[in-house]
């Protein structure tokens, strides 16, 4: 009679089965755009590097950044962010010629760029910031090829949260 060896139970992925656990830092979410996903539909998103300045760095981790009016903009070559509003880290101790409201280079590849160009001069396409993030120490910007909403589109939406927030509150008040 030849006895069978029990299988022993599976390990977990990456757990004794000679792959290494990767330690990946999450994102965190600085600033977010919520705005711009009701005014705009996002067709496509991208990630940027952002060219700053040492105390831009800090008053941005600190959660000093405005997205509220900012746009992307594509001039020779080159993607631009406009509008941006990054408050100084230390207002009394800035330098008397800092702006907050500069433009700032993104850092893109030059395919990325050719293809975000060709989108934007395309008829009611635009480049809207979504949201900042550190990720892996860097900061970034995610940016999205949008296009404007219609009123009667916006309305609509309105009406249809509107509904499931009646629909919510019926279920809570007779379960």
């Amino acid at each position: 009679m030849k006895v069978l060896a029990e299988n022993p139970a599976p390990k977990p992925f990456g757990f004794g089965t000679g792959q290494a656990k990767k330690h990946t830092k999450l994102m965190k979410i600085i600033a977010e755009n919520r705005k711009a996903y009701f005014n705009y539909k996002i067709l496509e998103k991208f990630e940027a590097g952002i060219s700053l300045i040492g105390q831009e760095v800090k008053s941005i981790k600190m959660r000093g950044v405005n997205l509220a009016g900012s746009y992307v903009v594509l001039k020779d070559g080159e993607a631009f962010w406009i509008g941006a509003k990054i408050s100084p880290y230390q207002p009394k101790n800035a330098p008397l010629d800092y702006n907050p409201e500069r433009s700032r280079k993104l850092l893109l590849k030059k395919s990325e760029i050719k293809y975000l160009t060709g989108k934007a001069k395309q008829k009611g396409l635009t480049l809207v910031p979504l949201k900042v993030y550190t990720k892996k120490g860097k900061i970034k910007l995610e940016f999205g090829v949008a296009k404007g909403k219609k009123k009667f589109d916006k309305r609509e939406l309105i009406k249809k949260r509107e509904a499931e927030k009646e629909i919510k509150r019926e279920l809570k008040i007779r379960g």
